[in-house]
Order: C-alpha cells, then structure tokens, then sequence
C-alpha cells in the first residue's frame, strides 16, 4: 500500500510565479507532495488560472469588506476548504492579506510565508523598495512560519540578495523572486519530507 502523500494548500492573491516554482519542483520530483487546493482571494487572479490549467482544485474566496484581511466568515470558509482538502501544511504564495483565526488556529505551525526582505528588516508592502530607500547593500528573501502579526514568525530560511549600482525598484525585485523561486522549494521539500501529516 503506498503512503498517502503531503499535501499543501497554497494561498495566492497575484500572478503565481512563487506557486509556478513549487509546483515545477514537484512535478520535477524534489519536492516529496501534492498540491491539494489553491485559494485566491481575487477572482481573476494568475495564480487561479495557473492552478487550473494545470488541473488543480482553484477555488475563489470572496474576501468580504476589509482590505488587509478576510472578514472572519471568509476565513472560516478557507480553513474548512483547507481542511476538507486534507491539507498538511498552508502555503502562502503572493497572498496580501493578513491571517487571522480561525486559520491560525486550524493550522498552529503549519503556515509559511515568503517575504521579499531579509527580516526582521522592511516589512510590509513593498520591501524591495524600502530597501533600496534605506540605502542598504544587500536584501533578499525570508521564508518564516505566520503568525497574527505583520512578518513577524519565526523565521525558517533566509537568501541574500546584493543591491548593486544602479539599480531600480524593478531591478531589485526581479533579482529578489529570483531567489525566491529557489529558496521556497527548498524550505517546502524539507518540510514535507519532515513534518507528519496530519491526516
């Protein structure tokens, strides 16, 4: 008998390109899971399409009113959609809202985030930005667990990325999803093949 495999559900609000890398490194093999369910909070989001031409379960989550978090009936229904999905481990790709419980709770240290800075430095929006305002000689990419605050969970990982004479916000960014797209695979390959399910 073969032995269920980890599933991840990933949480996306944008193009997808941090969900494409992951699902790339599982179709590749190197990273020993499945994506069970991706959820957007925005209709027309590339990361739904994305998910869909590949023949994955996308589904749409109308966010309610608020807009840095899910009204609390939305997130409820992401966590039940997650767990009924048989999730092992929440994934967020791109996803711009805030978690909150009840998804905290239905997953106590199984939500990692990626965030374009070396924190604790520039969190928030626009991290690549507040870096290169900083005038600081390098930034990069931070993989942590999520908890109620802004960026604020234990981190897991971390890649530097240089900032270099004259660069752009743009330039910046490219090379910082760069680095993403290598270190986030890594961290989900090592989770899944560590953490027990939890079905």
């Amino acid at each position: 008998m073969t032995t269920p495999r980890f599933r991840l559900g990933i949480l996306g609000s944008g193009k997808g390109s941090n969900f494409v890398a992951i699902a790339d490194a599982i179709d590749a093999g190197t990273i020993p899971a499945e994506v069970a369910l991706v959820l957007s909070d925005v209709e027309d989001s590339g990361i739904l399409a994305l998910a869909r031409a590949r023949g994955l379960r996308a589904e749409f989550i109308p966010p309610g009113k608020f807009r840095t978090r899910l009204e609390p009936g939305a997130e409820a229904l992401m966590a039940a959609r997650l767990r009924e999905a048989g999730v092992d481990l929440v994934v967020l790709a791109g996803y711009m809202r805030m978690v909150k419980p009840p998804l905290l709770d239905a997953f106590p240290g199984r939500i990692i985030n990626i965030h374009p800075s070396l924190l604790p430095a520039f969190p928030g929006l626009a991290a690549w930005e507040q870096a290169l305002a900083a005038r600081v000689p390098e930034t990069g990419c931070t993989v942590h667990y999520v908890d109620a605050g802004m960026d604020t969970g234990p981190v897991i990982a971390q890649s530097a990325v240089p900032i270099l004479p004259g660069d752009t916000p743009q330039s910046v960014h490219a090379r910082i999803q760069e680095a993403e797209h290598r270190l986030y695979p890594e961290v989900v390959a090592r989770l899944a093949a560590t953490l027990p399910r939890l079905a």
